[in-house]
């Protein structure tokens, strides 16, 4: 019985995984209001984004993977998409992997002329500043883009398929099945 038990709880894991509307549609868009539904989520729960974002930036070799936690956390405190600043990073500056010398500054902010104390400096600024783009009514790379890299026409876009990429690693599905087991 309880290998029948253990068969069957792997089956509808495995279900909804297969059939959840997040992995593999990289021409999707989602909100993450849309991705969190099952539950509100703060960076303090033990939180799936967080691990998504590690991993995805340690695929990246990217300074910023110890800041996955704050990067998250910053998103929920300024109300923005907790993919936003990643994506935008890996735009601009391939992850921090071409930055000026010292400056944090992996967002090309203010053209790339902007130095940071650290990134946890720079996250605050970027995050602040983006929830202001959002309260604002931009809350999407294709809204934000004209304002935040203009004249580009490929920044959005750009932007929009790391987002996807990202997302496309966190499996909410896995949360609400452990929540309601």
């Amino acid at each position: 019985m309880r290998y029948l038990s253990t068969i069957i709880i792997g089956l509808i894991i495995f279900l909804f995984i297969r059939l959840s509307p997040v992995r593999g549609e990289d021409n999707v868009s989602y909100s993450s209001a849309q991705l969190l539904n099952t539950k509100t989520q703060t960076a303090t729960d033990k939180d799936e984004r967080i691990t998504a974002v590690r991993n995805f930036l340690k695929r990246y070799n990217s300074a910023l993977e110890p800041y996955s936690e704050l990067i998250v956390k910053k998103a929920d405190e300024h109300g923005i998409d907790w993919t936003l600043a990643v994506s935008i990073s890996g735009v601009e500056s391939t992850f921090c992997k071409r930055i000026p010398y010292n400056s944090f500054n992996c967002w090309g902010w203010e053209n790339g002329q902007s130095y940071f104390k650290g990134y946890t400096e720079a996250l605050e600024i970027v995050s602040k500043s983006l929830g202001r783009y959002y309260r604002k009514g931009l809350n999407t790379p294709e809204k934000i883009g004209p304002v935040y890299a203009p004249p580009s026409k490929t920044w959005a876009k750009n932007v929009r398929f790391f987002m996807n990429k990202l997302k496309a690693d966190y499996s909410p599905v896995l949360s609400f099945i452990t929540l309601n087991i």
